[in-house]
């Protein structure tokens, strides 16, 4: 494949501009206020698409935010890769926490990157890796490298739960038709140490409200009176984990599927180095369920965290009242068996159960997802493991993900194929998080690597 790399090497720099240019368009699916952004972006994409040489692309219209398809057609005797990604990426918000401007990408050098790093909003999450598949497309189609037939959909509802995908799905089953989804919006364990991820924990995402009274009332002449609504919401979400950080909504753990020694010293295999852990959080502490690993509590086991909390007066300054409202956003990573609809409607019944008199409660569902686990024992894994053992010269290892894509398990229960994770961000690259950034090392490494994958597949097919 030497006029593959040799082609990846002469457009290196323009593979980069063009990033930044996706990069820089604020596609936050989340906020209305970006809706004409996220057209933008969808946009954009079907317009480089088109340059790097796909038959058709077009963009559809959903009842959210727009999906992007493309497909080139190479053989009918040859088989058909679907490369699904997201342009959508997560509000930028704290905005003071930046460093630099979320949507002006620039490159610095990190102790993680010497070679550098993009930051950026989307910069690994999953601008940066999509990206990757497109030109790593374009760098097979041009040099005429293209082993197999390739879709690729790529859509803006990602981050809010893929709400409108699996109508999609349904709706262009034939069209979507394919062996094979692979997807880059994971992580590998180090630059040095390749992995692929066999599975994700799924998402019950819900937002909680306490009601109190009528309206917000001065604290000296109603406090000790009347339930503040913000402090019965601190002791609920208190209670909701035990001492040993076990969480108490009934019936939450009746479907989780427990790991065999087997399995748990596979998963504890990976190279983990505790202190350095903590001292990249800058933490004295890690904390989690008792009796498992940190390893295993944020890859196979579920978990109940507050992603938001608000109420009252939170302006300059002293304003003594006592709130009317109080409102929390809520989220609970799921592992094998557990139901997202099930698990978002015990969390109901349960957060209901525990009100105390005084105040009113109401639970609102936002989205979820299943949790997935795929098998390394296919053609198509096997074509991941050695992609990636050419590129990085080592056997990568098999690693479940902690974090939640909800259309892989929707695309097993709707187009009836497997799905391949082989991503390549690095899980300090603060995506979510202010800072967000992407390695260059990483953004090449990809193109570099997912023609050696359609290459892999194609031949083991055969």
């Amino acid at each position: 494949m030497d006029a593959v790399q040799n082609y990846i090497k002469t457009n290196k720099d323009r593979f980069l501009n063009e990033l930044f240019e996706l990069l820089r368009i604020p596609s936050v699916s989340a906020d209305p206020r970006h809706k004409k952004d996220m057209l933008t972006a969808a946009e954009w994409i079907k317009q480089n698409l088109s340059i790097s040489g796909v038959d058709t692309v077009r963009v559809y219209e959903t009842a959210g935010h727009p999906v992007v398809y493309a497909e080139k057609f190479v053989a009918s005797n040859l088989p058909t890769i679907l490369v699904y990604g997201h342009y959508d990426v997560q509000p930028a918000d704290p905005l003071e926490l930046w460093d630099s401007p979320p949507f002006e990408p620039i490159i610095k050098k990190t102790e993680i990157h010497p070679d550098g790093a993009i930051f950026a909003r989307g910069s690994c999450d999953d601008k940066g890796q999509v990206f990757m598949h497109i030109k790593a497309f374009e760098t097979m189609n041009i040099t005429g490298h293209l082993p197999c037939n390739v879709k690729f959909m790529i859509e803006g509802e990602e981050e809010v739960g893929s709400v409108n995908l699996e109508k999609f799905c349904l709706e262009h089953k034939e069209m979507l038709a394919c062996d094979v989804i692979l997807i880059s919006d994971t992580s590998i364990i180090a630059n040095n140490i390749p992995s692929i991820t066999t599975g994700l924990r799924g998402l019950s995402y819900v937002e909680v409200e306490v009601i109190g009274p009528n309206k917000d009332l001065h604290s000296g002449v109603y406090g000790g009176g009347v339930a503040n609504p913000i402090n019965v919401l601190c002791a609920m979400i208190a209670s909701l984990q035990d001492e040993d950080k076990r969480i108490t909504v009934d019936g939450f753990y009746d479907k989780v599927i427990e790991l065999e020694e087997k399995e748990k010293k596979a998963v504890n295999s990976a190279p983990f180095d505790i202190e350095e852990y903590k001292k990249s959080l800058k933490i004295n502490a890690e904390s989690g369920e008792k009796g498992y690993s940190t390893i295993e509590r944020t890859s196979t086991r579920p978990t109940l965290d507050v992603n938001g909390i608000w109420g009252g007066y939170i302006g300059e300054g002293a304003k003594t009242v006592l709130p009317s409202k109080a409102f929390a956003k809520i989220s609970m990573r799921l592992v094998p068996d557990q139901d997202p609809e099930e698990i978002t409607d015990l969390f109901k019944k349960h957060f209901m159960k525990i009100a105390p008199p005084g105040v009113s409660v109401q639970v609102r569902p936002h989205h979820g997802g299943h949790p997935v686990v795929t098998p390394i024992d296919t053609p198509e894994y096997m074509a991941a493991h050695l992609a990636m053992k050419d590129a990085f010269g080592k056997d990568p290892i098999p690693v479940r993900g902690g974090g939640s894509i909800p259309i892989v398990a929707l695309f097993e229960k709707v187009l009836k194929v497997k799905t391949v994770l082989m991503g390549f961000g690095l899980n300090s690259d603060d995506i979510h998080s202010p800072n967000e950034n992407y390695g260059l090392f990483n953004f090449y490494k990809g193109i570099e690597t997912i023609p050696k994958y359609f290459a892999n597949y194609t031949s083991l097919k055969k």
